[in-house]
């Protein structure tokens, strides 16, 4: 594992900037790694499942951290709303969940007294707490089902209604008929409508056609 400093600095170019969340995410990811026993998460990424609580900064850093990712299956968001995020060692099944904790908020002043504005302050404040403070870590049990583990599409079915195909077990049963989420009425959208747009055909290479 890369020193803090040298995590948080890259995690922040690559979030886009330097936050009190980006601090906790960090150092979070660095302690969730190390009580699983996983050394170096971008080399041994393949034994890792990270479930983060949120989608603020801290779910970002964590993901930079270990070399997670949704694309790999490796990341997982459940919206808890709760700065929070369990790291899971495939190898040995061991789990362990840690919390930010609020009193950190309220030691802020006492971790880094004189510092202000208020958002700079926690974030020297975080640096310098130790995890007992910033932390509550559990030792949890995490069930995965066979179709969440990284690696190809262990399932896919057909959506009666519209035909889309569902993988990795997504489908929903209603009267007997196999069908996606959005058919059986748990639409994140509503009114869908097909529409064309301009340069519709437009595809890579062809950029010339368009001047």
């Amino acid at each position: 594992m890369k020193p803090f400093e040298v995590l948080l600095a890259s995690s922040a170019e690559a979030h886009g900037h330097l936050c009190p969340g980006q601090v906790v995410g960090v150092r979070m990811a660095m302690l969730g790694c190390r009580l699983i026993g996983i050394q170096d998460p971008h080399k041994e990424v393949k034994k890792l499942i990270v479930y983060v609580e949120m989608d603020r900064c801290t779910a970002d850093s964590v993901a930079h951290v270990t070399g997670v990712r949704l694309g790999r299956r490796s990341l997982k968001h459940k919206d808890y709303g709760i700065m929070a995020a369990t790291f899971l060692n495939l190898d040995t099944g061991k789990a362990i969940r840690i919390v930010s904790t609020e009193e950190s908020r309220d030691l802020a002043a006492a971790y880094a007294p004189g510092v202000s504005p208020k958002a700079k302050q926690q974030l020297e404040a975080y640096k310098n707490m130790p995890d007992s403070v910033l932390f509550k870590v559990q030792e949890v049990n995490v069930t995965i089902s066979e179709f969440d583990f990284p690696g190809p599409t262990r399932r896919k079915v057909t959506c009666f209604r519209c035909g889309q195909v569902i993988r990795d077990h997504r489908e929903v049963i209603k009267n007997n008929r196999v069908l996606c989420r959005i058919c059986a009425g748990n639409a994140y959208f509503q009114n869908a409508r097909e529409i064309t747009w301009p340069d519709m055909n437009w595809r890579p290479g062809n950029e010339h056609q368009n001047n």
